[in-house]
């Protein structure tokens, strides 16, 4: 995925000013694709030069408004292309896997305490995102687009559900067998 990708999807969800789109970024898309301010305005300019968004004209003239963008029939098309193309799966690359595998070499010092602090953190979003299904998916509402981003929702929810299971069974290992210590002392 990319960044000029999220963007052409976030406005033609709803056309924003680029304040509104970093807002909507930290609420919904950055979930699962984050960007700073300074990042999204870069882009919607890079967007605008290419013809794939315009600025909307001012209701009114003022000095300073927002401006607000739109996305143009030529960035409709290259979001449906972009959607159409095949992609391979990306490579998992995460730190804590990374320093786990060091961990086998150096010792485990400080990790069991990060480990917990990782389950806390993905227990808390796992809790969030179970909050935005039931306010944003009930029952009767399942149009084909509602489908679709319920479907991203729920892609969430089972990632967080992975780490909160995994995290819990590599502290348990961390624990070792019942009549052995810890492998390292915290």
């Amino acid at each position: 995925m990319s960044l000029p990708h999220a963007i052409l999807t976030a406005l033609l969800e709803k056309p924003s000013s680029g304040l509104e789109l970093t807002r909507r970024f930290d609420k919904s898309i950055g979930y699962f694709w984050s960007a700073t301010h300074q990042q999204i305005y870069r882009e919607l300019g890079k967007l605008e030069a290419e013809g794939l968004i315009r600025t909307l004209p001012a209701r009114q003239p003022a000095r300073g408004q927002k401006k607000s963008y739109e996305v143009l029939p030529a960035g409709r098309a290259e979001l449906a292309r972009w959607t159409a193309a095949p992609q391979d799966p990306r490579a998992l690359r995460d730190p804590l896997l990374l320093r786990l595998r060091a961990a086998a070499v150096v010792g485990t010092a400080g990790l069991a305490d990060d480990l917990r602090r990782h389950l806390e953190l993905h227990r808390r979003q796992l809790a969030e995102y179970r909050r935005i299904e039931q306010r944003d998916f009930p029952p009767d509402r399942d149009a084909p687009e509602d489908r679709l981003r319920h479907l991203v929702l729920r892609a969430g929810i089972d990632l967080e559900t992975f780490w909160t299971r995994w995290l819990t069974d590599a502290l348990a290992e961390f624990a070792g067998p019942p009549d052995a210590g810890p492998p390292d002392a915290d």
